[in-house]
């Protein structure tokens, strides 16, 4: 009924990535960043993701890494090169180049929440998301 056509203007700033709380580094250290969700087809299409990390792609897409599956030394290091290259897409404010050149490694959780926030919004997460007791984020 009242719904109106998106600006480009709109649709460019929400291009630009949402400012979303992480998982913090340690109890009490909150970790706010701008991140994007990078289309993964994009990344396919354009050749952001190499053949050879397609194989761990697919299965880590389709939820088949880890629950207990075990992978050889080789699918590790190539599911760790994808985390990578999600972190690298995703974040717009830092970087994550400039996350690393600040000397900063984003713990497990942080690079999964990353991972998982790419595939299904910040709605999803929620569920994942331990209760503080302090609501003023929201």
């Amino acid at each position: 009924m009242g719904a109106k056509v998106t600006s480009i203007s709109d649709l460019k700033s929400y291009a630009g990535g949402t400012i979303v709380e992480l998982p913090p580094f340690a109890e009490g250290q909150q970790f706010f960043a701008k991140l994007k969700r990078p289309s993964l087809l994009g990344l396919l299409s354009s050749g952001r993701i190499p053949n050879s990390l397609l194989g761990v792609a697919d299965k880590l897409f389709a939820g088949q890494v880890g629950g207990g599956q075990e992978m050889g030394s080789d699918n590790m290091q190539q599911m760790f090169e994808l985390l990578d290259l999600f972190c690298e897409e995703c974040f717009a404010e830092p970087t994550y180049q400039e996350l690393k050149e600040a000397g900063i490694q984003l713990t497990d959780e942080q690079i999964f929440w990353v991972f998982n926030y790419a595939q299904v919004g910040l709605k999803s997460l929620e569920q994942f998301r331990e209760p503080t007791g302090d609501n003023s984020a929201d």
